[in-house]
């Protein structure tokens, strides 16, 4: 593919319209139905030549994103939405002839000897509506995962990340006919009637509010959804933590993508005796990872206006209430509105009345909440909604147990955040308000997969004895099974 700037990237047409969802879910559909399911060596070539252009063109992937966001560290690009997905590609590849084959299960003894499989196939046309913090990685990870299933896909990008969204339409248009893979583009209005359209499975990334829309519209056709949502995402900090070890962790999963990260720590519990001690950390923390922030091209932008002045708000209403925020700053120098780099700050014990206590704050601002006993600490974590992931940091095995036993979230990291996410082997997914269902690996090939469960009767078999008419035979086999 020629090298394409995103200044060119711009031109490319930004919306297939509406009008022309359900023609494409049709072509789809049909080329389905006649090709059937799709070979493991098909779906191979398929995922190797997605990985060999995302090789190919891996410096427009961070070129179009950094246009989107005003700047975007092209090296959190790299690893956050390329390196991700080479490996997703990867470990797929490298398995799914073992995830494709039947699985053959148990049978009981009264059903011998018959015998049970699970069969995977394809569902079918999967529509997958992608977000605008990791426009790349969020778009392909799903797509990758329903190729490998043997579907074909309809992909609708973010029009927040509109360099992006183009870039994915002319990219994903070059490696696969239109019937197998379709980008559409768009406004929150093609959006909309993307979720109502009937697909075989609809797949969303993005707020819990939003989700809850295409729940509702997708229920409209029976329609099985998979939601990958957010929420705020909690750290709870252990009397016992290395505090220089923790924060550094902390910051760093709150301030990659300037804290635009579903996963980011979203506010801290800290032991309150050693809540002075964490904020110094933090202080130094930002200061060894981004000794200045308006010029310097690892600190990314927020990536428009309104997002940039709702987390201005956020601030604004905190000092406003009387909490005390601490910006960090490290050069002191004046960070223009225009090009939406966002200070880090942090937020001291905030009343939860406060909006960034009651939002998911997507943006490089920590609140901090202390507490005296670990359990106030639990307790706090479990009066909210389930959260999309939950960090402990501490070195006591039992209070680490304790913290897993006791509360529910999606994903849960131990003295690191965001990486349980690089694990192919684990679910990404929520519960409750951050999400329904997972992905990555194994579980995205089921995700996008129909379990068929089949049994197979022997030819010589006792089921005849059940058959009516009913006499002293039923009754006799009746009660032999009654007694197991």
């Amino acid at each position: 593919m020629p090298i394409m700037t995103a200044a060119t990237v711009q031109h490319f047409p930004q919306s297939n319209g509406a009008t022309d969802l359900g023609a494409i879910l049709a072509r789809q559909r049909e080329a389905f139905l006649r090709n059937g399911a799709p070979s493991l060596e098909a779906r191979r070539a398929d995922l190797a030549k997605l990985k060999q252009a995302i090789k190919e063109n891996t410096g427009r992937i961070a070129e179009v994103i950094s246009s989107d966001f005003g700047n975007r560290s092209t090296h959190e690009s790299r690893f956050a939405e390329i390196w991700t997905t080479l490996a997703g590609i990867r470990h797929t590849s490298s398995h799914l002839g073992k995830w494709m084959k039947p699985k053959r299960v148990s049978v009981s003894l009264e059903l011998m000897p018959g015998q049970a499989r699970i069969i995977y196939q394809p569902v079918g046309v999967v529509g997958i509506i992608s977000p605008w913090n990791y426009p790349f990685q969020l778009s392909i990870l799903p797509l990758m995962a329903a190729i490998a299933a043997g579907d074909c896909v309809m992909l609708k990008p973010s029009e927040l990340t509109p360099c992006t969204s183009a870039f994915l339409a002319e990219f994903l248009s070059g490696l696969f006919p239109a019937d197998q893979v379709a980008v559409v583009q768009g406004g929150p209005e093609v959006g909309e009637a993307f979720s109502r359209l009937p697909f075989d499975h609809l797949f969303y990334t993005g707020s819990t509010a939003v989700g809850r829309n295409v729940m509702r519209a997708a229920a409209e056709n029976l329609t099985p959804v998979t939601l990958e949502l957010g929420g705020k995402s909690p750290c709870i900090v252990g009397d016992d933590a290395s505090m220089p070890a923790a924060v550094e962790s902390i910051i760093f999963g709150k301030l990659m993508n300037a804290g635009q990260t579903c996963v980011a720590p979203d506010y801290v519990l800290v032991p309150r005796a050693r809540r002075e001690e964490f904020v110094r950390q933090a202080e130094a923390a930002v200061r060894k990872f981004y000794p200045s922030l308006k010029s310097n091209p690892d600190y990314t932008s927020i990536v428009n206006e309104r997002h940039y002045r709702r987390l201005s708000n956020y601030i604004d209403e905190a000092r406003a209430k009387g909490a005390a925020v601490v910006e960090i700053n490290p050069a002191g120098e004046a960070l223009e509105p225009g090009a939406r780099k966002f200070t880090p700050s942090l937020v001291l014990d905030p009343d939860d009345g406060l909006g960034l206590m009651r939002d998911e704050i997507f943006g490089p601002i920590l609140p901090i909440k202390s507490y005296d006993r670990l359990e106030e600490a639990i307790e706090y974590v479990n009066r909210r909604p389930r959260p999309l992931a939950l960090y402990y940091f501490g070195l006591d095995p039992k209070q680490r147990d304790e913290v897993l036993q006791r509360t529910i979230s999606g994903g849960v990291g131990v003295n690191e955040t965001l990486m349980h996410l690089a694990v192919d082997d684990l679910p990404f997914g929520g519960i409750g308000a951050s999400g329904i269902g997972a992905y990555h690996g194994e579980f995205g090939f089921q995700t996008f997969s129909h379990r068929k469960g089949v049994f197979l009767q022997s030819r010589f078999n006792s089921a005849w004895m059940l058959r009516p008419p009913f006499g002293k035979l039923a009754d006799f086999m009746l009660k032999l099974l009654m007694l197991r």
